[in-house]
């Protein structure tokens, strides 16, 4: 099971200098992954805890690949109805090809109404639009002529697909997964909480007749009681989860090296 953590790049942890202190820690410490969140237009009322700051999720990431050189990037997830399909599938295989494949694409539907109002998107779509997206990414990633909108073009570069991970909860994230990506990323608090979902995915994938899936989950783990932390990873690892990411809260980054010494040592990295 790998271990993946969080970087914040929202509210006053984004400054570049934390921002990129934290990924090169948690490289130097044998993490096998970092993610990031996805917000584009967080409104004044709903902006406690970021203060409304975040940076973009590519963009980040893209950053942090150049400055980088074994940690895999992950989104946790990308909110696919928020941008137009042919451009972020260009930027999504421009960071796999300039990265050497070490992207995770962690993508969903979203949620949060006021972003889809200043995006003038009906929330309603989002699932539709989600599904759209995922097969013309999915179309990018097979050949190197495609076709939208009547019009052929060439997709290049074309490097390896990155996993694309669903994020959601049951049934349409299931669905979306077992259909038309690599896996499943829910949230939760501790296994029981993914136990029925995990069988469903399975279930899924079997019934299509597609590849075991990927489920990566993205939790908190309590690190000051490092037997209960352990025992949540037992339980994960019993469901054949493929990857846990910690979820981390911090201020500086001497606060962001002491939860990965702990968690190291509770995952036995």
């Amino acid at each position: 099971m790998e271990t993946g953590v969080t970087i914040r790049n929202m509210g006053t942890e984004s400054s570049a200098e934390l921002v990129l202190a934290c990924a090169r820690a948690a490289e130097a410490r044998g993490i096998e992954s970092l993610w990031i969140t996805d917000h584009v237009a967080i409104p004044p009322d709903d902006a406690e805890g970021s203060g409304g700051r975040y940076l973009d999720t590519l963009t980040t990431l893209a950053w942090l690949g150049g400055a980088t050189e074994r940690i895999r990037l992950g989104s946790g997830v990308l909110i696919l109805p928020y941008r137009p399909m042919l451009p972020t599938a260009r930027q999504v295989a421009t960071l796999q090809e300039l990265t050497a494949g070490r992207l995770l694409l962690g993508v969903g539907a979203g949620w949060m109404e006021a972003e889809f109002r200043a995006l003038g998107v009906e929330r309603r779509r989002r699932g539709r639009i989600t599904d759209d997206t995922l097969k013309f990414f999915n179309a990018c990633f097979a050949d190197d002529e495609v076709e939208l909108n009547g019009q052929p073009f060439l997709f290049k570069p074309r490097p390896p697909k990155p996993p694309i991970l669903v994020g959601g909860a049951p049934p349409h994230a299931l669905r979306r997964a077992a259909e038309l990506a690599d896996g499943w990323i829910p949230m939760a608090r501790n296994p029981r909480d993914i136990v029925q979902g995990v069988g469903q995915y399975r279930k899924l994938t079997q019934e299509l007749g597609r590849p075991r899936g990927n489920v990566t989950v993205l939790t908190s783990l309590p690190l000051d009681e490092p037997d209960k932390a352990r025992a949540l990873l037992d339980g994960y690892r019993s469901l054949e989860v493929d990857r846990v990411i910690a979820g981390l809260g911090y201020s500086d980054i001497g606060g962001y090296e002491k939860q990965l010494e702990a968690l190291t040592d509770i995952a036995g990295l």
